[in-house]
C-alpha cells in the first residue's frame, strides 16, 4: 500500500501558496485492509475513507468511465492494480495532477511542475471534456491564480467552449453551480471567474442575466467605463479590494441587472433600473438556490441602491422608510451589508475608484440615531397603538435633528 498526497494541496505547496484541505489517494490497497487499519468509509460513489485520527480523506485509486451526462455521469473502478498514473490521468488540470509521497518525493507524470513554472492552466487530457463542472473550476482557478500571473492554455480554452455549446451545462446542479460561484466571489480577482466564463460563452448559458449587460451602454458623465458589464466588474472589484463578505460581493454582482432591461429608445440613460432588475435578481437566486440571507441582501441593494447615493439629501421621513425597509431595528448588519454593496457600486467607476462617499458614514449613524429611541424610553401614558406612532415621530424628528446637525459639521 502507497499512500500519496494529491490535488490542490501539492499545487499549493509548490507554489507556496496557503492550503487548508489535504487529500490522499492510495495504491495497491482494498476496502477491507483501510477498514482494518481503523478508517471510515463515507464514499458514496466510490471507495473514500477518512482516517483514523486526523479525518483526511483517503481515496482509493480509480479510473472513470463516463456512462451519462453531467458531472454524475461516471463509473469508477477501483482495483489494487490501478496505477498512480491512471489515477492522476482523470484530474484537470496538469498542475493538480501532481502527487507527493510520504518522503516528499514529486511524481508529476503529466509536466503540471511545468505549468507551475510557466503559470499555464492547461487540461491533463480530452477526458477535461466528460465533465462540464470543470468550466466553473478552471474559471475559479483563474480567480484565484490570477494575481500570480497564470492564463488558461488556448487549446483548454477551446475545451470549455465546445462544453459550453455542447448543453452539458445545462446538467450542472443548482447546488453545485452555486458552490462554485460562492467560492469563486471569495477570492481575491472574482470578477475574472466571471470574465473567463464569459470569453468561453458558459456566462450567457449560466448567467444570462449578466451576461445580457455587456454592450449596453450608460451615460458617460456617470459612468466613464460606459459599459454596464465593466460597471459590474469594477465594482465586484471593489467588493473584492475591501474583503466584504460573500453577500456583499453577491448583492454587488446582481444590483444593475435591471440596466438590460432598459427599453432602447431609453438608453443610455436607465430609468426605473432598479425596479427592473427584481425579477432578474430573484429569478438568479431562486434557479440557484441562493441562500435566502444572501437572496435578501441582493434583492435590497438592487431595488435601493439609488437611495444611499442620494442619501444626504433625503428628507428624514424618507431615510427613516429606507432604514425600516432594510429591518433596521432587528437586522443592523444587514444595513451595513447595504451600504458596503453600494459604495463598491459608486467606486466601481472608471477614474472613480478612490472617490470619497461620506454617504456611507452618513447611513449608518442614521442607524444608530433611530435604534437609540426605545419603546421603554417613551412616557408610560402612551398606550397601544399610540406607542408605534410617536415612536415614528420621534424617529423621524431625532433624524431631522441628526441632519441638520451632520450637514453644519
Amino acid at each position: 500500500m502507497q499512500v500519496y498526497l494529491v490535488g490542490g494541496a501539492v499545487r499549493d505547496h509548490l507554489l507556496a501558496h496557503p492550503y487548508h484541505e489535504k487529500d490522499y489517494v492510495v495504491v495497491g490497497a482494498t476496502p477491507e485492509q483501510l477498514v482494518a487499519l481503523g478508517y471510515q468509509p463515507v464514499g458514496k460513489d466510490f471507495p473514500v475513507f477518512l482516517h483514523p485520527k486526523t479525518k483526511e480523506e483517503y481515496a482509493l485509486a480509480r479510473t472513470e468511465r463516463k456512462s451519462g451526462q453531467g458531472y454524475h455521469g461516471f463509473e469508477f473502478y477501483t482495483d489494487i492494480n490501478v496505477s498512480l498514473e491512471q489515477d492522476l490521468i482523470r484530474r484537470d488540470l496538469t498542475i493538480n495532477a501532481i502527487a507527493m509521497d510520504e518522503a516528499g518525493h514529486i511524481y508529476d507524470p503529466y509536466g503540471g511542475q511545468q505549468d507551475l513554472k510557466d503559470r499555464v492552466l492547461r487540461h491533463v487530457s480530452d477526458a477535461f471534456l466528460e465533465d462540464p463542472l470543470r468550466v466553473l473550476r478552471i474559471a475559479r482557478f483563474a480567480a484565484r491564480y490570477k494575481s500570480l500571473g497564470f492564463s488558461i492554455a488556448d487549446e483548454t480554452l477551446t475545451l470549455m467552449r465546445h462544453l459550453a455549446e455542447s448543453g452539458e451545462l445545462n446538467t450542472l446542479t443548482p447546488e453545485r453551480v452555486w458552490k462554485e460561484t460562492s467560492r469563486a466571489l471569495m477570492e481575491k480577482d472574482a470578477d475574472q471567474y466571471f470574465e473567463t466564463l464569459r470569453s468561453c460563452g458558459a456566462l450567457k448559458v449560466l448567467f444570462p442575466e449578466l451576461d445580457a449587460l455587456y454592450g449596453v451602454p450608460q451615460r458617460p458623465e456617470y459612468h466613464p467605463e460606459i459599459d454596464c458589464g465593466i460597471h459590474t466588474m469594477m465594482s465586484l472589484q471593489q467588493a473584492c479590494k475591501a474583503n466584504y463578505s460573500l453577500d456583499v460581493r453577491f448583492a454587488v454582482l446582481m444590483h444593475d441587472l435591471g440596466k438590460a432591461l432598459t427599453p432602447d429608445e431609453e438608453l443610455p440613460r436607465h430609468i426605473m433600473h432598479e425596479e427592473r432588475g427584481i425579477k432578474p435578481v430573484t429569478d438568479v437566486c431562486e434557479r440557484l438556490k441562493v441562500p435566502t440571507n444572501t437572496k435578501q441582501l441582493a434583492i435590497a441593494v438592487c431595488k435601493e441602491h439609488l437611495k444611499c447615493h442620494q442619501a444626504l439629501t433625503l428628507k428624514p421621513g424618507t431615510l427613516w422608510r429606507l432604514l425600516q425597509r432594510l429591518d433596521v431595528l432587528r437586522r443592523p448588519d444587514r444595513v451595513e451589508s447595504y451600504v458596503q454593496a453600494c459604495e463598491c457600486d459608486s467606486r466601481g467607476r472608471l477614474g472613480l475608484e478612490d472617490r470619497e462617499y461620506p454617504q456611507a458614514d452618513y447611513v449608518l449613524k442614521a442607524m444608530q440615531v433611530v435604534r437609540a429611541i426605545r419603546a421603554q424610553d417613551l412616557p408610560p401614558e402612551i398606550k397601544g397603538p399610540d406607542i408605534g406612532e410617536m415612536l415614528i415621530q420621534r424617529r423621524i424628528d431625532a433624524l431631522t435633528e441628526f441632519k441638520a446637525h451632520y450637514l453644519s459639521v
